[in-house]
């Protein structure tokens, strides 16, 4: 559909060239609702530009597939590294021959008569729904206490981080040990730097278990399809880091013990900058343990669903792993500038809504919604958070079950929208 004055017009603008937003123009396009997608690069255009050099993904390729395609290459149980994700995206976009304006930035999203307009810097569109696929990962969550830094100490963001060469030569704190956190310390040690990781509540997870890849057991027992109405408190489900993973060819297990085993330094929380000296917390024993403990509870819950479900054929025995080694006194702090010499920060990533001009944030900022139902902005809604219906819901192959259900609510949307005197036109 298209307009005069006011800029162009359409049922749906999709905002992200990802692989949420591919999917959701994939289903509307299956529907016959108009819709463009917005991305401010190239398809795919984070995974191109905003990673590291060695990242891969932490989920096997097997599990690569969107709404009508699949991974079909000849390593299904490998891990596709950062460019070959934007380059699965871009002929998948090809594929569906989607409607995407590349290099178009969004400006603006305001509420207008019949709908809501968007400004970018390439024209406005006017239209009766709005898609939020910009991602999880926008912008690098980065604590306050950044700020109480030496300016000679080097700080990096996980977004930042290439390789470990661009850091300066001399010892690197590594603040996070989910799997960005463990795998840079890892990476940085490689290079021969001294590294100490601060670390906190982490999700400790073996790569495979009892011959399998663990996300295989995540997704066969019926984990990663849970759905966020079944959790106790689905704001601390939806907090909760990632679990210590990394692809890899030899699809080997990264946790606390393996990076200690390469010289790492694991440190407590990291709570405070006195001067020159970084503080960290004394409670590493007891994460530890509380992650250890969480480990062995999902691998009680396998081996169970494993014998109730006749699936113990073709798979090894049960088994456990070593607890996390901790040191019996371990540091509390340590020297900038001496010891020290730069800061690598894998403290999570937080999306990124600064051009949504609607009163649908709460008192810190957070966008509100009901799985993904925008709460206050009828027709508009969100997708790719983590836990945003279901556990799998930001990852590639869990866009297309909630991708279906949004859907067709917007579709039910649009069908009362154009009965509704005013909503009909765009204007």
């Amino acid at each position: 559909m298209s307009g005069t004055g006011g800029g162009r017009a359409v049922d749906v603008v999709v905002i992200g060239g990802g692989h949420c937003g591919l999917a959701t123009s994939h289903t509307l396009a299956q529907q016959g609702i108009a819709h463009v997608v917005i991305e401010r690069g190239e398809v795919g255009n984070a995974w191109r530009t905003e990673r590291w050099d060695s990242l891969r993904l932490l989920t096997p390729n097997w599990m690569c597939r969107l709404p009508g395609r699949a991974y079909d290459g000849p390593d299904p149980d490998g891990y596709l590294r950062a460019p070959e994700v934007a380059d699965f995206l871009a002929a998948y976009a090809a594929g569906l021959q989607a409607p995407v304006q590349t290099h178009t930035r969004v400006q603006r999203v305001s509420a207008a008569e019949g709908g809501y307009r968007v400004q970018t810097d390439r024209g406005d569109w006017r239209c009766r729904a709005v898609v939020l696929a910009s991602g999880a990962c926008s912008r690098p969550v980065v604590p306050t206490l950044a700020a109480a830094f030496p300016p000679d100490v080097v700080q990096r963001t996980a977004r930042d981080y290439r390789r470990a060469d661009d850091l300066p030569p001399g010892g690197v704190l590594v603040v996070g040990a989910s799997a960005t956190g463990l795998q840079l310390a890892q990476e940085i040690r490689r290079s021969g730097r001294r590294v100490l990781l601060a670390t906190g509540e982490h999700v400790r997870m073996p790569r495979l278990y009892r011959g399998r890849d663990v996300q295989w057991w995540l997704l066969a027992s019926g984990l990663l399809d849970q759905r966020i109405e079944t959790v106790d408190d689905p704001a601390r489900a939806r907090r909760l880091p990632s679990p210590q993973l990394v692809g890899s060819a030899l699809r080997e297990t990264l946790d606390l013990n393996a990076v200690q085993r390469e010289g790492v330094e694991v440190c407590g929380r990291l709570v405070g900058v006195r001067g020159r000296r970084v503080l960290f917390s004394g409670s590493l024993h007891n994460v530890c343990t509380l992650a250890d403990l969480k480990m062995d509870r999902l691998l009680d819950a396998f081996d169970t669903w494993a014998a109730a479900h006749g699936r113990e054929a073709g798979v090894e025995p049960p088994q456990r792993f070593e607890p996390t080694r901790v040191a019996a006194s371990p540091r509390l702090h340590a020297e900038l500038g001496t010891e020290l010499h730069a800061v690598v920060w894998a403290t999570g990533y937080q999306p990124d809504f600064g051009w949504l001009d609607l009163p649908v944030f709460d008192r810190r900022g957070a966008l509100r919604h009901d799985r993904g139902a925008v709460i206050g902005a009828p027709g508009v809604v969100v997708l790719g958070l983590p836990f945003l219906r279901r556990r799998k819901s930001s990852f590639i192959h869990g866009a297309e079950d909630d991708v279906r259900e949004i859907v067709a609510d917007l579709a039910g949307h649009l069908d009362r929208c154009a009965r509704r005197p005013g909503c009909a036109t765009l204007a």
